[in-house]
């Protein structure tokens, strides 16, 4: 529907409220419940929100040294603009309309701390270039039995997922738990987060979901509403899903894999593909490896955003820590995917769910286009073994605070995403870096659990 429809729609629905949400910087959703006439006033005017979503962490604890806002800005509103094109209603709140929104219009925020205006921007560089990106997210999650206040009131001990063991892509498991993955399939179908397959994954209440690709924007708004909604359709069975990257060191992390590929204008055509090269790879797909390669380790905190994700990133147990790529190979960092002109794609390999989807697909997109700009070469063959112990080409840094500090001196990520955001990003990284708690053995758990 155009922006005319949607209007028209608002108006005479028999609704008075709208739903409305904007993504903070580590990609959880901050939003409110407005009367249908103010949202018919801000469709034109913008909303007031509280720049304080750019000046807190995920616990709502105000950052210090953070410029762009605190205590000494008196925490402004911001203008928000409402993304008519993400119109949806909610299957599992009496289908009440819903929208995202970002800070595109406001200068202010839109350089330094909105994630969805990045994005955007990085879209808009892809299609000057003459490149139409085309992305999706694949997601891992556990679930537990319980209510967040029950969780939260054992203090996150004794923790029971809703199944046991470790048995991927089992139908037994799915069918002990039917109603809530019919539920989650159905609905996020009905809210327009279609799924293109959904399965247990190995390790105890383990599921994982590839929502259905889509122009970048898109996908990324879709892969953020997806865990918002799975924790909200999760909250109606009794369970709590967490999408931390690595809850126990027993069991393998949270992927949060990113699929995409390049096409021409019209989407006819997919630019990765070539059908006269070997594995009918073109010179973009394999420009495209060498600059996600290259740029990895420049910007790892836009793919590892929290110090819990480096566990994940220990090296095997299906997280890369190496600079590595390989055909169909699931042990490397990029795993090359040809196969017909439709499907041949690249799927990253290091984030995890617990990423915020506007800053890893950027990412993703922003290296990916380096590579092609500065037409660099693939300096090492596709690795065809276990591409964990590849460490030729380099690894990942093995901490938040050694990536933060790469980030914030790299000439790379300035170029890639402006001083202003890697300032202000960074500075939130340093700040969560220093959130550990040593002394207690549940601190990551108690931040992230529910949230992240």
């Amino acid at each position: 529907m155009n922006k005319h429809d949607i209007l028209a729609k608002i108006k005479e629905g028999d609704f008075t409220k709208i739903k409305f949400a904007v993504a903070d910087i580590d990609g959880v959703l901050r939003g409110k419940y407005i009367h249908k006439n103010k949202f018919l006033n801000a469709l034109e005017n913008g909303l007031g929100f509280c720049d304080v979503i750019f000046g807190w962490d995920c616990a709502d604890k105000c950052y210090d040294g953070i410029d762009i806002t605190g205590w000494h800005t008196g925490y402004p509103d911001a203008k928000a603009t409402i993304a008519t094109e993400t119109f949806r209603r909610i299957p599992w709140e009496n289908d009440t309309p819903f929208f995202l929104g970002d800070f595109s219009q406001d200068t202010k925020y839109a350089d330094s701390t909105c994630s969805r205006s990045l994005l955007k921007r990085i879209a808009i560089q892809s299609e000057e270039m003459g490149f139409k990106p085309l992305f999706s997210q694949e997601f891992e999650w556990f679930n537990f039995l319980g209510t967040p206040s029950e969780i939260a009131n054992a203090d996150y001990t004794d923790l029971h997922p809703i199944t046991p063991g470790m048995f991927g892509y089992s139908i037994l498991r799915t069918s002990l738990n039917q109603p809530y993955f019919n539920d989650l399939f159905d609905m996020l179908h009905q809210f327009d987060i279609p799924l293109e397959g959904m399965h247990t994954e190995t390790g105890p209440g383990v599921m994982e979901a590839t929502v259905i690709y889509d122009e970048i924007l898109a996908a990324a708004d879709k892969a953020l509403l997806f865990k918002s909604a799975v924790k909200e359709i999760a909250y109606k069975h009794n369970f709590v899903a967490t999408f931390m990257a690595k809850w126990n060191q027993d069991f393998p992390g949270c992927g949060g894999h990113i699929h995409q590929s390049l096409w021409d204008l019209d989407k006819k055509q997919n630019l990765f593909f070539n059908r006269g090269t070997e594995q009918q790879m073109s010179a973009t797909m394999q420009h495209y490896i060498a600059g996600l390669l290259k740029c990895l380790p420049e910007i790892l905190p836009m793919f590892a955003p929290n110090p819990n994700s480096y566990k994940r990133l220990s090296g095997g147990d299906w997280a890369p820590r190496t600079l590595t790529w390989g055909i169909d190979n699931r042990t490397c960092a990029v795993r090359a995917i040809p196969g017909s002109e439709k499907s041949t794609r690249i799927e990253l390999r290091v984030p995890g769910s617990d990423t915020n989807a506007y800053l890893a697909l950027g990412a993703s997109l922003a290296a990916g286009l380096y590579g092609i700009k500065n037409k660099l070469k693939l300096e090492t063959e596709a690795i065809k073994g276990n591409g964990y112990l590849e460490t030729a080409n380099g690894v990942l840094p093995d901490s938040l605070e050694k990536a933060t500090k790469k980030m914030a001196n790299s000439e790379i990520a300035n170029e890639l995403f402006g001083e202003a955001f890697v300032k202000h990003y960074t500075q939130t990284r340093e700040w969560e870096n220093r959130q550990m708690d040593e002394s207690d053995p549940n601190w990551e758990l108690k931040r992230y659990f529910e949230i992240i």
